[in-house]
């Protein structure tokens, strides 16, 4: 399932991550990809070692566990430390599949859900869309400042040359509570109708067997 998600990132969160990333260090994106990704990636991503580094993820962070649809489509058991990407013009990042396993040692983690937050205005820069391969064909996503897409990591996806301009982003992956991708999105269906039932009608049969039946099977799926 592909979800956009919008208002992830308040816009005072915003401003204040894009200042502090004005004169922040940026390294070659190619230390954080892997063997053959490598190849095809040519960005830009902020040290872990700067000084705004801890507190910009923090913001990231903190935006994704405040979304309640983030929340109910991805079921994040654990979510990788996201990374702060940079493209300037003629950069890019060519066809590839994200890593299975992340990590190492406590710290490994399986890689179910991917998810690119956008963190300036589309109309800053020319280029730089996350093209998506799906089974509909590809399709193409440059989504607002403070909005996110969500998609399954084992999606071969690229972003195309950033050709003016500087796109910005935050880039990381989850391991769900609920492996199966099927399984999530019929979850998150069904989350979704209980809450509509319990908007218009309140607290009615329909909404209470909606209600067991969500219960049961997320108590049946999730794995720990």
């Amino acid at each position: 399932m592909i979800l956009c998600i919008d208002n992830v990132l308040t816009p005072e969160e915003l401003d204040s991550i894009r200042s502090a990333l004005a004169n922040a260090e940026f390294v070659d994106g190619k230390l954080t990809a892997g063997w053959y990704a490598k190849i095809v990636k040519e960005n830009q991503q902020l040290s872990t070692k700067d000084a705004v580094a801890k507190s910009v993820k923090e913001t990231v962070t903190k935006g994704l566990y405040r979304s309640e649809l983030f929340r109910m489509a991805v079921k994040p058991r654990s979510i990788r430390s996201p990374l702060i990407s940079r493209y300037e013009a003629g950069m890019s990042y060519g066809t590839h599949v994200d890593n299975a396993l992340m990590g190492q040692g406590n710290d490994l983690m399986r890689s179910d859900i991917s998810f690119t937050l956008f963190l300036n205005a589309p109309e800053e820069y020319e280029g730089g869309e996350l093209v998506i391969d799906t089974t509909q064909g590809e399709q193409t996503f440059k989504l607002k400042a403070g909005a996110m897409i969500t998609y399954p990591s084992t999606s071969l996806h690229r972003v195309e040359t950033v050709t003016q301009g500087v796109r910005l982003v935050a880039v990381s992956w989850v391991q769900s509570l609920i492996r199966d991708p099927n399984e999530r999105e019929i979850l998150f269906e069904l989350e979704t109708t209980r809450q509509t039932l319990f908007s218009k009608y309140g607290k009615t049969e329909e909404f209470d067997l909606v209600a067991k039946s969500c219960t049961n099977l997320l108590r049946k799926w999730a794995e720990f």
